[in-house]
């Protein structure tokens, strides 16, 4: 597994636990708001950590840690996920995976498998607008779509969690994503933020009012929404 990125402790990347964090390289999209333009565009740069050096670590943080959270990228890409959750899984940790959902057959394996604890899974935008917001022309929506199913009809505890961008979302993009995901359990408003390495050119972030206007609107159509990354 190339690992290119680890953060050794975080207390918001998997609710309800302290976790690490684990970044992979490579990923299906180009969202020009990627805030991990390197892991995108350069999936097979040099290890930052090797796995064993990863599983070591972990061994070391038995008792302290209690979880361990794999973003990307996007995971789900790498064909040597598996192996190494399954590794992860048996020093006792509990698992998180972060995705675009772009791989449904992957998480459906790894749900079946008892691989995974939690799923965080990123909605882009509106159907009308995930084109224009994924970077390609001529996406396919059909595997976000199964992937959505398999969270909604699942036991596994998930997330959908939309990062707010102007100029890519507006007031109707948030009255049709509530119709689409209606009956979610959590779903999450992340305000944009500039990493200062995107990997395109964005308009900037809604100030707190717009995101409030925003969140009323999703909790008509899914009541338990809420904000990330932002107070108001």
């Amino acid at each position: 597994m190339n690992i290119q990125g680890l953060q050794k402790l975080s207390l918001l990347d998997f609710p309800g636990k302290v976790a690490c964090t684990v970044f992979t390289g490579g990923c299906n999209l180009r969202c020009p708001f990627c805030h991990n333009a390197q892991l995108v565009l350069n999936p097979q740069a040099p290890p930052a950590i090797t796995e064993q050096e990863l599983l070591t670590f972990l061994r070391k943080r038995s008792g302290i840690l209690e979880g361990v959270c794999i973003s990307g990228g996007e995971p789900l890409l790498r064909a040597d996920l598996e192996p190494l959750l399954r590794e992860i899984r048996a020093l006792g940790y509990a698992i998180k995976v972060d995705t675009n959902g772009c791989f449904p057959q992957q998480l459906a394996k790894l749900i079946d498998l008892d691989l995974v604890d939690y799923i965080a899974m990123d909605i882009k935008n509106s159907p009308q607008q995930y084109a224009a917001t994924v970077g390609l022309a001529d996406f396919d929506l059909k595997p976000v779509q199964e992937s959505i199913d398999i969270l909604q009809n699942g036991a596994v505890p998930f997330e959908f969690r939309t990062t707010v961008v102007r100029g890519l979302h507006d007031e109707n993009s948030f009255h049709q994503l509530g119709q689409w995901l209606a009956g979610a359990p959590h779903y999450y408003l992340q305000q944009f933020v500039d990493s200062g390495n995107l990997l395109g050119e964005t308009e900037g972030s809604f100030t707190p009012d717009e995101m409030a206007n925003f969140l009323a609107i999703i909790r008509s159509y899914i009541p338990m929404a809420e904000l990330r990354g932002i107070d108001i």
